[in-house]
Parts: C-alpha cells; sequence; structure tokens
C-alpha cells in the first residue's frame, strides 16, 4: 500500500514539484487506486506526472468536502483524462456547496477576503458536470461506507470534544441568508493495515479528535496513523496541547499533519511527538 501527498501547501525534498494552498492524495492498494481530494488550481495533475503516478488509473474519486483548495482539481482531472471513476461525496455535498468565508480584513490567509466581507470558498462545479462526464455519482449518506476490503468512507463525526468549535467566520449562504457552516458534508477515508486503522484528513472541520474518536468507536479497531489536514491553523496553544494529549493517550504511531495545520501547531507537534513528521508535498508513504 502506498501513499503519496500529490500536492499541499509547503515543498520539502522536490523543489520541482508545485505547492500551494491545498491538498491532494493518491491511495495505491492491491484492490484499488483512489485519489483523495484535487487540490485548489489542478497542479496536481502536473505533479503526479513528475511523480511517476498515471491518474488514468484512478478507480475512485473522493472529495472530502466541497471548499475550493480541495476540490479545485476537480474540472482539470475530469476534462484532462477521459475515464470515469466512481465518484463519492457527502449527501450534503452539492446541497452545501455555496461555501463563503467572512472576513473583517485583518486576516492574511489564502481563503480570506481582501477586505471586509464575504468571499466565495466553495466549488466550482455541479452535479450536471459530473453527470455530463459520465461519473457515477454515489451519495455518502451512512455512518461508514465500504470502498474495498481496506478502505472505507467515514462521515456524520460525534461532536465529543467542546473546544473543537466551529469557525464562525466559515458560513454557507442559503437563499439570501448566512449560517455557520457545520461541515455535514465533510468525509474522511480510513485504510485498514495490519498496524491498525490509518486515517486520511481533508481539513478536519469538525475537530480532528471528533474524527478519530468517530471512526474508532464504530470501526472497533486500533488507530494506527493520522495524515492530512488538521485544521489547528486556527485553534490557540491549549486546544493544541489538549488534542497531542488525546492523540498520545490513543497510541498514534504516526501523525503527518498538513495544510491547515498551521505554524503554531506544527511547532508544538514537533517538540511533544517523537511520531510526528510534516506532510508535504511530494511525502510517500509505505505500509
Amino acid at each position: 500500500m502506498k501513499i503519496t501527498t500529490i500536492i499541499e501547501n509547503s515543498l520539502k525534498d522536490n523543489k520541482e514539484l508545485k505547492n500551494e494552498h491545498g491538498l491532494s492524495f493518491f491511495v495505491e492498494t492491491s484492490a484499488c487506486n483512489i485519489l483523495f481530494d484535487t487540490g485548489k488550481s489542478g497542479d496536481f495533475v502536473d505533479n503526479a506526472k513528475d511523480l511517476g503516478i498515471d491518474l488514468n488509473k484512478v478507480d475512485y474519486l473522493v472529495l472530502s468536502h466541497a471548499h475550493y483548495d480541495h476540490c479545485g482539481g476537480v474540472r482539470r482531472f475530469l476534462d484532462t483524462f477521459n475515464i470515469q471513476p466512481e465518484f463519492y461525496v457527502s449527501k450534503n455535498f452539492f446541497k452545501n456547496r455555496d461555501k463563503y468565508h467572512y472576513s473583517d480584513g485583518s486576516q492574511k490567509v489564502d481563503f480570506a477576503s481582501n477586505g471586509p466581507g464575504y468571499k466565495y470558498i466553495g466549488i466550482d462545479f455541479d452535479e450536471e458536470f459530473i453527470r455530463n462526464k459520465k461519473l457515477n455519482i454515489n451519495y455518502v449518506d451512512s455512518d461508514m461506507v465500504k470502498l474495498s476490503d481496506k478502505v472505507y468512507i467515514f462521515t456524520n463525526f460525534e461532536r465529543t470534544y467542546d473546544f473543537e468549535t466551529l469557525n464562525s467566520n466559515m458560513q454557507v449562504k442559503k437563499g439570501d441568508k448566512y449560517t455557520v457552516d457545520t461541515f455535514e458534508d465533510e468525509v474522511t477515508i480510513a485504510i485498514d493495515t495490519e498496524k491498525g486503522l490509518l486515517i486520511l484528513l481533508g481539513c478536519s472541520h469538525p475537530g480532528i479528535l471528533n474524527i478519530v474518536d468517530t471512526i474508532s468507536k464504530r470501526a472497533g479497531k486500533k488507530i494506527y496513523g493520522v495524515m492530512g489536514g488538521t485544521h489547528l491553523v486556527e485553534a490557540d496553544e491549549e486546544r493544541i496541547n489538549k488534542t497531542i494529549k488525546r492523540l498520545k493517550e490513543m497510541n498514534i504511531e504516526i501523525i503527518g499533519v498538513s495544510h491547515c495545520t498551521g505554524e503554531k501547531a506544527v511547532k508544538i507537534f514537533k517538540e511533544k511527538c517523537d511520531n510526528f513528521f510534516e506532510n508535504c508535498t511530494g511525502t510517500v508513504l509505505e505500509i
């Protein structure tokens, strides 16, 4: 089994690759190949070629949630490759596609408005585009969906940890009204390995601990590792330390963070976790 981070915010050793505010994984198993998220721009297609990944061999396209930095490459991918992978999204994916970020103008992050107000951060395609590409849309409407003998999709995460709060600036527009986005459309992938479950995280908007705890309870298996976006970029030091403490209590063997984790959280993880690594563009994990 091989997991490649095709694109992510940062670069490490391979400076020929492109990086961006976004995330995309390619998962190769004996049974199937999975593209999990497509980054922000479509540049992941170029990286895949440089990394020796043949995107013609994608069996499943899974999107973690309806944000531009995880779905921005969908159009280029489907326009470039004449394939029809099985398409998996939450049942709420298209219902909650009209996503915005509200800024007072002080934030200097990729998705913040240049000035005060709302900025669209949703997706640039709809159901019709996917159907016109002749893809079969599979809506994830149960807590756990089995893709293969070793790969699962999870959603409907329990909100156990009260300190994993929603960001009130992340909103969904319904008609002419904005409401706080509860990210009912978020899904994650879990891979069953000989050492336990490896969880691939898109952005962890429902909270990384809420996600990990929910999967652990439902699957009844040890969590071997977590990789991907943790959304600790907006967390204070107290929350970050609580998160690390709980992950240690679960005896998770590998923690590879990406994308929306934030410099402060990365620094604290480095200091406190021996099993930690920065999951950068081009990182390859073989199990």
